[in-house]
């Protein structure tokens, strides 16, 4: 299915972006909030610094504000964007995880488990932007 706004130059409207981006937002922090408690409650694996509120919510906000910034770009810029987005979100995903190692070979509190479930957390993020935001699946503002 073509995006409404699959014509280069025919940008999303400013209003449609900012509330599929608040969507996006909310769902982001809904999804890592229940992963982030369920890890924590049960000590499914060991806590170290990465894996707190205050650094998954600040970039999971940083992150959805991204991507919502490039989204609305690429409504101007390319013919086909949400197509471009998704690509670029799983470039963009697969690139986040080069962090997680880096914590994984630095910090000696890091776990394979925990570094995977900040992993799951960038995964979140990706999914619920693409959905939010691209017209394809999003049921905003159509």
């Amino acid at each position: 299915m073509a995006s409404r706004f699959d014509a280069a130059g025919e940008s999303i409207p400013t209003a449609t972006l900012a509330v599929r981006g608040v969507v996006a937002l909310i769902l982001s922090i809904l999804g890592n909030g229940a992963l982030l408690g369920i890890v924590l409650a049960t000590d499914v694996v060991s806590r170290f610094d990465a894996l707190s509120p205050i650094p998954v919510f600040f970039l999971t906000i940083v992150g959805v504000i991204g991507a919502t910034v490039v989204f609305g770009a690429l409504t101007r810029r390319s013919d086909r964007p949400d197509r471009t987005f998704t690509l670029v979100a799983a470039v963009v995903l697969l690139a986040s995880f080069a962090p997680d190692l880096y914590i994984l070979s630095e910090d000696p509190d890091a776990t394979a488990g925990a570094v995977a479930v900040l992993m799951v957390m960038h995964v979140v993020v990706a999914a619920a932007c693409v959905f939010a935001l691209t017209d394809r699946y999003s049921p905003i503002a159509r």
